[in-house]
């Protein structure tokens, strides 16, 4: 019996490695797949979910493989994937909360105009503020929350005034982004980022707000010759958005405790400050291309202030409007927002 079982175990273990059965060899225990809306080349991809996978791969010691799926690869539309990662189409997922309007209110404090200051104070506030005010999101297992470096004006037009800022058609990703838009006199017009191109190309939109980062990928600097940010050291961008890094959460449940251990080491503040180094430094080539195809506007302090004059207390006021009726004091919400962001830019 003991020289059957030893001869069938060395069979198996042999079949195994040629099979690739779990467990055996070199693979992977757990198989996850990562689902975003952005192209290869961009940033996300390039600089956040590839490397993130390797890592993971590499500190579980093989024993989950990551694989990644960008530009929506395996179906729907950059709004599902909320979705679709609680319903486990997806294991986790890059994506936007304001990507679903009303659905999520919390993180929409960040959002808010003149609120974002640099991308690691925000980044570090949001990682305390939402440990503590991320009730929305119980139903997934939150990796991290990340902002980028805040929204530049990219326009047909050129744009030097306050008055310059009313009458265009512009793209904005999130609700209280195009609340902003409403309060400078403009429409908005909101569509995820895979849309740009399309919407600039057939006219719909004649201006976008995003960062040079991702400006960059999809050519925008090609389409555009206008690009504006605020000469104000304190605010040089109107406002940011939110992102969103997560894992279904029966997935991550299942993990032995080891493994979890991995994921959390590699999520959270650590991958949030990581990010932060990660989206300012690839704001600079993009910057570079569209300061070389056409021209970079920094609006004078002097207009800067009139623009704060017109959006800032409208689009607050109506965001704690919309917050009481949540039964949520946006007030102590943007208190504690403020608070959070002055503590980690000194």
């Amino acid at each position: 019996m003991q020289k059957f079982s030893l001869k069938t175990l060395a069979g198996g273990l042999a079949l195994g490695l040629v099979l690739g059965l779990p467990g055996l060899g070199n693979a992977a225990e757990f198989t996850f797949k990562l689902h975003h809306f952005a192209p290869p080349k961009a940033p996300t991809n390039a600089a956040l979910a590839m490397p993130w996978a390797e890592r993971i791969e590499k500190a579980s010691g093989g024993r989950i493989k990551i694989d990644v799926y960008p530009s929506m690869q395996l179906g729907g539309k950059p709004p599902q994937l909320i979705q679709q990662v609680k319903d486990g189409v997806a294991d986790i997922v890059w994506t936007l909360p304001g990507y679903s309007p009303g659905r999520f209110l919390n993180h929409e404090v960040f959002e808010l105009p003149f609120m974002h200051t640099s991308t690691m104070a925000t980044n570090m506030a949001m990682q305390d503020f939402m440990a503590k005010h991320g009730e929305e999101y119980k139903d997934i297992k939150v990796l991290m929350f990340h902002v980028h470096a805040g929204q530049v004006f990219h326009s047909v037009d050129p744009i030097r005034t306050v008055d310059d800022l009313a009458g265009h058609k512009v793209r904005t990703p999130t609700r209280t982004g195009g609340w902003v838009i409403e309060a400078l006199g403009s429409t908005p017009i909101g569509v995820p980022v895979p849309k740009i191109p399309e919407m600039l190309t057939k006219k719909i939109v004649d201006t976008v707000i995003i960062p040079y980062e991702i400006a960059l990928p999809l050519k925008v600097h090609e389409m555009v010759d206008n690009h504006m940010i605020f000469d104000d050291p304190s605010t040089p961008r109107i406002n940011t958005s939110v992102f969103l890094f997560a894992m279904n959460k029966a997935k991550y449940d299942a993990l032995p405790a080891d493994l979890k251990k991995v994921i959390d080491d590699n999520s959270g503040r650590t991958l949030a400050a990581e990010m932060a180094k990660v989206w300012d430094a690839v704001e600079v080539p993009g910057e570079a291309a569209a300061a070389k195809s056409g021209t970079i506007y920094k609006m004078p302090l002097s207009e800067v202030l009139k623009v704060r004059a017109k959006v800032e207390g409208p689009v607050i006021e109506r965001w704690k409007k919309v917050a009481a009726e949540k039964g949520v004091d946006g007030q102590a919400m943007i208190d504690e927002a403020r608070a959070l962001i002055a503590k980690y830019s000194k």
